[in-house]
């Protein structure tokens, strides 16, 4: 029964902020307007800029900002207990979430769709520009490099998820030529979703898997090589035919799978137990804060998400008013996801008793994906009589989907840095998009293997840094538009204060990561971190200096008017 109350807080609370809070910064704070023409439209190509329906454009943006990490981070942090868990989701989604990526996609649409670290030239200067775009790329390359591992890794545990995910590619490039053709969207979303079930339904009993060996590799990193070919092929394809109707396909599958278990939640009304606050934890865990505040990323606010938004959203807003229906219903959907992991990993769904529960927490970093897999098919298994066996299979591949989603995305945002990279800095041969692109590969290949040896999880050796790098970069992206709102004459106080809250604690648990990995002797890692560190500060000031000068040269123009 706690959970149903849970849920109920939870649904109210993100419907006010869809309703009222998205609404008021959209009309009074950013004055999105219907007139104003998008690059979409400005520099459509049919490859990257493509005017593009809302609806459609939601299911790219949200399946791509989403990932598995709203389901990892809060199924690791439920770990310091559900209460604080549950209210930085909450309120998270609310009041930093939606108002960041809404504000990213606002922000580079008014700047012909460039990327948050192009535009913060046009809105701080130069020097922000370099020090930004470093930043950007290394969240891109960690994203890119792990997500491959994790999928990578999902197919050799699950691999009754193989078919199923790699059947929705066929599916989405059918469908993508289809509305290209202008079929309706209605019926199309219908069957696309109806045979990506019916895929799930056959893989659960049809499991699929490479050799354990093959061209001196195991299977998982052959997995990983397949994975970035695929990724390379699909990053340089227009949005039409892959990229849109593979999300909005995948959102729709999103949409179902949160149904079946918000809706078994309210059947089988299960109680939490897990504890409202963890006294348990071992000697060695972490304060919960800051930290707590950079594990749960996607589901809160997310640095990503204005990659995302000012990287691919941005080129395929029809009107800047549907930047709204797009960036902060996106944030409210992964937080709707968020929110029903913690529930699946802190009910009895996923352990009997409290002392079950300490059994598979036992640390922090415990539990995670498979909690939630676990937790989830059981809670479906209770509310609505569908077996775990294929409960579990359509968890496993929503975990899949979506962290292909957001790879795709991601070699394409990493694409578009390097495109930009060509022509800042005037290097013809970076401004080719096949160049680019393997550029972009190469990087992540790279890190994979040359990092990680033939095992391809080299990703994994920098993605410690994850937590606060993207955080860092969401405090940075709410910073650029801030600065935009000043000098606009606008208020900025919606966006200062969640920059100045999330700065501060990533910067914090990067200061003590910074320590951890000297003690460890971890060079690589002490070396990183401590260049974020210091090229946030660095933007901070020039920013802090633009302010400033901003504010004189007002004060002057008054005293002369």
């Amino acid at each position: 029964m706690q959970s149903v109350v849970i849920v109920l807080l939870g649904i109210v609370g993100m419907l006010f902020g869809w309703l009222v809070y998205s609404k008021f910064i959209a009309e009074k704070i950013f004055r999105m307007d219907d007139r104003f023409v998008t690059p979409a439209h400005e520099l459509e190509d049919g490859v990257d800029y493509v005017p593009t329906n809302k609806v459609v454009l939601w299911g790219h943006h949200f399946t791509s900002v989403a990932g598995a990490a709203p389901i990892v981070g809060p199924a690791i942090a439920v770990y310091w207990g559900w209460v604080p868990a549950v209210l930085w989701v909450v309120f998270g989604t609310i009041f930093f979430a939606g108002v960041h990526d809404m504000g990213a996609l606002w922000a580079s649409a008014r700047h012909k769709g460039k990327s948050m670290g192009a535009l913060s030239e046009s809105v701080i200067g130069k020097r922000t520009r370099s020090l930004f775009m470093i930043v950007v790329f290394l969240v891109l390359l960690m994203v890119n490099a792990v997500f491959g591992v994790v999928i990578a890794n999902s197919f050799v545990a699950q691999p009754n998820a193989v078919f199923p995910a790699w059947s929705a590619i066929v599916v989405a490039l059918i469908i993508g030529q289809l509305l290209h053709r202008k079929v309706p969207l209605i019926p199309l979303c219908a069957i696309g979703v109806g045979v990506l079930y019916a895929t799930i339904y056959m893989g659960s009993s049809m499991p699929l898997a490479l050799p354990t060996e093959m061209f001196g590799l195991a299977d998982k990193a052959n997995w990983i090589i397949i994975l970035f070919i695929y990724a390379a092929i699909a990053s340089l394809l227009p949005v039409w035919m892959l990229l849109q109707p593979r999300d909005f396909i995948n959102g729709m599958q999103l949409l179902v799978g949160l149904v079946l278990l918000y809706g078994a939640v309210f059947i089988s009304m299960p109680d939490i137990t897990a504890p409202a606050f963890n006294t348990q934890t071992a000697v060695d865990t972490p304060s919960i804060i800051p930290l707590l505040f950079v594990t749960i990323a996607c589901g809160a606010v997310s640095g990503f998400h204005g990659i995302v938004s000012s990287g691919t959203s941005s080129k395929q807003l029809d009107k800047e008013t549907d930047g709204r229906f797009v960036g902060y219903l996106g944030a409210v959907g992964e937080g709707c996801l968020a929110l029903i992991t913690l529930v699946a990993v802190s009910g009895v769904a996923l352990a009997v008793s409290p002392e079950e529960w300490h059994e598979i927490y036992s640390h922090l970093g415990a539990g995670s994906v498979n909690a939630f897999i676990t937790g989830g098919a059981n809670l479906i298994e209770s509310g609505w009589g569908i077996s775990t066996e294929v409960a579990s299979t359509l968890l496993a591949v929503m975990v899949v989907l979506f962290a292909g989603t957001t790879m795709d995305s991601g070699v394409r945002l990493q694409r578009y840095i390097i495109q930009e990279w060509g022509e800042i800095y005037n290097l013809g041969v970076l401004k080719n998009g096949i160049i680019a692109t393997l550029v972009a590969v190469g990087c992540c290949l790279l890190l994979a293997f040359g990092a990680g040896g033939s095992s391809g999880s080299g990703g994994m050796i920098i993605w410690p840094l994850f937590g606060s790098t993207n955080q860092i970069l969401a405090s940075l992206t709410l910073l650029v538009i801030s600065v935009m709102l000043i000098k606009a004459g606008r208020p900025a106080i919606y966006t200062l204060i969640p920059m100045v809250f999330v700065l501060t604690m990533a910067f914090f648990a990067g200061l003590i990561k910074l320590v951890e990995y000297y003690e460890q002797g971890n060079w690589l890692l002490v070396s990183l971190d401590a260049i974020v560190l210091v090229v946030s500060v660095l933007v901070m000031l020039e920013a802090w200096s633009v302010i400033v000068t901003h504010r004189r040269d007002e004060r002057a123009n008054k005293a002369s008017s």
